[in-house]
């Protein structure tokens, strides 16, 4: 991929220049906070405000991936895809629902976790699952969409831009550990957020306000605006987003290392769970700050399409992940391209450095520390640096591979292949919790069972595509729409856990003890009631509120 012609001018490369230096003295001072052990290296001494947290869900979740694809299928495809974005409300699950029980364990990750309340087997399987799922998944569509972006916007070619911000971005993960993380993403959040608002602000000033973005669009697409298309509707059927969408929502907020981790860094569960309640109300800015601008990047498409394109120059083609960088490189001035930029950059950074320390604590406390139990502290810190610098490695060496889908619409190819993932995941955490009679016998048959509907579907789907089937029962389970498949998946995954729990005998519930509600002491349950305020509900009602406000009003009510 050919480097474009760079956009800066000499106070955009100033403003840039002022915002890493800031980012790295950041790093530099918390790398100078000595990490004792693995409690400080990858839990940042569970000692973070909610404030911090809840910059650091929000950072962690907002890659690159979500500012470039985002934008595309709000170019693309207008609304339907903001079901995933107003899981906020399954963050608030998180801070009530799953968290009490995860702090109350004394987890380091979610594999361990799940050791603790099934058996080791469950945590062998989830470690090495997450693994592959993160350097294929997260890592590599992250990397190839913060390629997008660089190359979009410097004067550098895709490789040389892309392989460079990784690597920054490992070297101070690796150094400063999950402190250096959440510390810098906290920064990189309000970065972030100013960019988007301004790109924003200056799109509705461009194509004439919400009133004539409405008009433009609606001419050429009239269902652009509405989230809830036909129950039958080939790509984006309202059931499917809304009970689909909420398993995969479970499975990312509640139980996926990358994201529980930040929550897990608090000193007790009433910080982490303001954490996950501020960390939900910065979810809702997504649809404002990324899928509005790439539906203001179509309506300017319409209007002028000789100043605003998204046509690839190389391919002659449109692409729709072109559409936010469009709108940089077409909007801003002087000065304030280079703030975007940072902006843009900073969630590839977070996006990365989180799933580099997300990595490196699964396998050194879930892999290594399990085959050699007798290292010291020391020895696992360097452990999980060595791994972080595999991940990065790992992650580089999949580029290319990501080249090859990403003439797409990245966000919905990301949502497709986590709807496979998430069914029996969600499953075995949700059912382990709310049931205590869920055994560990149950959980690992769970697991691997959607593992194998996972290879199936997967590659019942890719022979379809090749032409390699096009009939029979195959062909038309790849056939079924992808939220469609999250909810089959799901319910047999859950009539699979009942049926083996049922069928085989009952957990040994001391062991157990604090891991599920049935199972929690009178003095669980009275820590559960102290640990929150009449603000705390408050605030998560509020928000409940809000998200069905923002589902009432893109519906074919008002549009």
């Amino acid at each position: 991929m050919e480097a474009t012609k760079s956009i800066f001018e000499g106070l955009d490369w100033v403003v840039l220049g002022i915002y890493f230096a800031i980012l790295i003295g950041v790093a530099v001072w918390v790398a100078l906070q000595r990490n004792k052990n693995t409690e400080d290296y990858f839990l940042a001494g569970r000692n973070v405000g909610w404030f911090v947290i809840g910059a650091s869900i929000f950072a962690s979740n907002i890659g690159s991936e979500h500012v470039v694809g985002l934008a595309g299928t709000g170019f693309s495809s207008g609304t339907p895809l903001a079901h995933y974005e107003l899981h906020a409300w399954i963050v608030l699950l998180l801070g009530w629902l799953f968290l009490p029980f995860y702090i109350r364990s004394g987890a380091f990750t979610m594999p361990e976790f799940l050791e603790k309340r099934f058996d080791s087997r469950s945590r062998w399987f989830l470690s090495v699952f997450s693994l592959f799922a993160y350097v294929l998944t997260k890592v590599s569509v992250t990397i190839y969409a913060g390629g997008i972006v660089v190359s979009e916007l410097l004067n550098l070619d895709f490789w040389v831009g892309a392989i460079g911000i990784v690597v920054f971005t490992g070297i101070y993960t690796i150094v400063g550990g999950l402190k250096a993380v959440v510390y810098t993403e906290t920064l990189q959040t309000v970065v972030l957020i100013a960019g988007s608002i301004i790109i924003t602000y200056l799109g509705f000033q461009e194509v004439g306000g919400w009133d004539q973005l409405t008009k433009t669009v609606i001419e050429v697409s009239p269902e652009h605006f509405n989230m809830w298309r036909p129950w039958d509707d080939p790509e984006f059927p309202w059931a499917g987003l809304l009970f689909g969408g909420t398993i995969v929502g479970i499975w990312y907020w509640c139980t996926d290392q990358y994201i529980v981790q930040r929550t897990l860094a608090a000193n007790n569960i009433t910080i982490g769970r303001r954490g996950a309640i501020f960390g939900a109300y910065l979810k809702l800015l997504p649809i404002l700050i990324f899928l509005v601008p790439g539906i203001i990047a179509y309506a300017l498409t319409i209007q002028n399409p000789e100043v605003f394109s998204v046509i690839d120059p190389e391919t002659g083609l449109e692409r729709a992940d072109r559409a936010f960088p469009m709108l940089v490189t077409t909007l801003l001035p002087v000065g304030l391209k280079g703030l975007v930029a940072g902006g843009l950059m900073a969630a590839l950074m977070s996006s990365l450095a989180s799933v580099f320390n997300s990595c490196s604590t699964i396998f050194t406390i879930d892999i290594y520390k399990q085959i050699s139990p007798e290292k010291s502290e020391k020895f696992l810190v360097n452990v999980g640096k060595i791994a972080t610098v595999v991940i990065v490695v790992l992650g580089i060496a999949w580029i290319p591979i990501m080249e090859k889908i990403g003439g797409g619409v990245m966000y919905q190819y990301l949502q497709n292949v986590q709807a496979y993932i998430a069914p029996p995941v969600t499953t075995v955490f949700l059912l382990g919790i709310i049931w205590k009679r869920v055994n560990a016998q149950a959980a690992i048959v769970t697991l691997f069972s959607g593992l194998f509907l996972l290879i199936l579907r997967l590659g019942s789907e890719i022979a379809t595509n090749e032409g390699l089937i096009d009939s029979g029962f195959l062909f038309e389970f790849a056939s079924i729409n992808f939220s469609y498949m999250a909810i089959w998946m799901f319910l047999f995954s859950v009539a699979l856990c009942i049926s083996v729990s049922l069928l085989t005998s009952e957990p040994e519930y001391q062991k157990i003890q604090g891991l599920s509600y049935g199972t929690l002491s009178s003095q669980d349950r009275l820590n559960a009631e102290n640990s929150y305020s009449t603000i705390d509900i408050i605030l998560s009602v509020v928000l409940v509120l809000i998200v069905i406000g923002i589902l009432l009003f893109f519906s074919p009510i008002f549009f």
